[in-house]
């Protein structure tokens, strides 16, 4: 009999310890690589996701990757077949051995399409201030242009002095600004598709007659023999830079295998800063892997624990989780180790950017190892009338998150997650059974400890759902202790059209 005891124990154990080893096993995330440059950090573009970094809040001299921005800026203003016309200053105001690729003289004039190619491909300082003039009447009002567009993709660790990326008392750059401005100057379709050209003619001018041909001077781009250190087939895009101050500068936008990173090196060497890249890329590609966080989440869409928001309650079948939205892992992993964090619209960072998808409710992040790797929103699939007519901000744009500044630097450990703070209690064992129903009993026992953490998370999810209430209650008691009656209607009428308005500019 105590040999059948010992037996049955033996069995529990084990079917525990492989119950364990599924739900809580979470692979490290990577760090085996580096780079000779002084900064520098490859993203996901679809998550946001920092999955390399070195210095990447120090600033440094940006010199022409600086033009990356200067185009999105000229974009949103202008339209392609513009005419530029090339003023004195426009041809002028560069620094004595900074050059004149093309030969421009004033009076030179190119479509905003030409003067763009000029820029991203040869880099020509020229068509940086000309393009400048034309979008904002000057280059001074062009640089404030600049500055606000990075204020608002929340760039805080740079600042731009002039359109072309030559050198200034303030200009610089860090290494996580620049992937924000690469990453919304890649998601323009005109932007990415010259920045992507290999070979282009302008028009002509007064030295160029017959038209201008350039290459884009980044080497992954136009190197097609694959015996070259050069050669990478993945770069889609992308804008080199080096200044004595700057060093080498190299932004690189790449696609393999349905993903999509973006990699930046600052202060790099001539010798090392294409490799530098290269050995970002590989890694970003071959130690990662993006889930679709619809595909995979079933947290608060699934159960029969009501969820409320502000006046409203919903059901778990009347949400669902915004599609397309995705998160960066370590291969082996899966979106069950990360760990999630549902926050209120009205808690989200004040400085949004983009507008909220329709019947967003909620926002779930994820971080995995303490680091930002993807967030989505939660939706009511059909929401009812009057719903989101209120003060809401908007959406974040989908920026990297930060991460530590060194592969190996630890972020503060961040609250939240569906088993946050959760402990789960002993199970209580079965009665010893005797001879063969020992592995009947070790399945049975794996299923309590299932069921037992199901209704867990169940539970877990009615508290959560009565403390967002709770929240929200307060909320309104103190907006309604801020004047009387009369003047707590004022205010939420103006809100309710303000955030009329919007719905019409949506729909329009």
């Amino acid at each position: 009999m105590k040999q059948k005891i010992r037996h049955f124990l033996c069995c529990c154990l084990v079917a525990c310890r492989l119950f364990a080893i599924t739900a809580y096993a979470q692979p490290d995330w990577p760090s085996d690589t580096g780079i000779l440059a002084e900064a520098g950090i490859v993203i996901d573009v679809d998550s946001g996701a920092v999955l390399f970094g070195q210095n990447i809040h120090e600033s440094y001299p940006p010199a022409s990757i600086t033009k990356l921005l200067t185009a999105l800026v000229v974009l949103e203003h202008c339209n392609l077949d513009e005419t530029v016309t090339f003023s004195q200053e426009a041809i002028s105001n560069v620094e004595p051995d900074s050059g004149d690729k093309m030969r421009l003289v004033p009076g030179d004039t190119l479509t905003v399409e030409d003067a763009l190619h000029a820029l991203l491909l040869r880099s020509v300082n020229q068509a940086a201030n000309g393009l400048a003039e034309h979008a904002a009447g000057s280059m001074p009002e062009f640089v404030d242009l600049m500055n606000q567009k990075i204020a608002e993709l929340g760039c805080k660790n740079s600042h731009f002095d002039n359109p072309s990326g030559l050198n200034g008392d303030t200009q610089y750059v860090s290494a996580y600004d620049m992937t924000l401005i690469a990453r919304a100057a890649f998601a323009n379709e005109d932007l990415l598709r010259i920045s992507s050209t290999v070979n282009y003619k302008t028009g002509p001018t007064a030295n160029n007659p017959d038209g201008f041909p350039m290459r884009n001077e980044h080497r992954f781009l136009y190197t097609t023999d694959s015996a070259s250190p050069n050669y990478y087939p993945y770069a889609v895009a992308g804008k080199t830079g080096y200044l004595l101050k700057a060093g080498n500068t190299l932004v690189t936008y790449a696609e393999k295998d349905g993903r999509r990173l973006i990699c930046v090196i600052l202060r790099g060497s001539y010798d090392s800063y294409f490799q530098d890249t290269k050995t970002l890329l590989e890694f970003g590609f071959n130690r990662f892997q993006n889930v679709q966080v619809a595909d995979q989440e079933q947290s608060y869409v699934t159960g029969d624990a009501p969820m409320t928001f502000g006046e409203y309650t919903f059901q778990p079948s009347e949400l669902m989780i915004e599609t397309g939205r995705m998160v960066t892992l370590p291969k082996g992993a899966s979106l069950t180790d990360a760990t999630l964090t549902l926050t209120e619209l009205d808690a989200l960072p004040e400085n949004q950017s983009e507008e909220l998808p329709n019947g967003a409710v909620a926002q779930l992040s994820y971080t995995y190892n303490d680091r930002n790797v993807g967030s989505a929103y939660l939706l009511v699939k059909n929401p009812p009338a009057g719903f989101g007519q209120t003060d809401q901000p908007e959406m974040p744009s989908q920026a990297p998150e930060e991460a530590p500044e060194e592969e190996t630097t630890a972020a503060p450990e961040k609250e939240g997650g569906f088993f946050s703070g959760l402990k789960l209690p002993a199970p209580r064992l079965p009665s010893l059974p005797s001879g063969g129903g020992l592995l009947i009993s070790a399945v049975i026992l794996i299923i309590g400890i299932n069921a037992a953490l199901v209704g867990l998370v169940a539970y877990r999810q009615k508290k959560e759902a009565q403390a967002l209430a709770q929240r929200r209650e307060r909320r309104r008691q103190r907006l309604m202790q801020d004047g009387d009656q009369e003047e707590f209607a004022r205010l939420m009428a103006e809100r309710q059209q303000r955030q009329s308005q919007q719905n019409r500019k949506r729909r329009s």
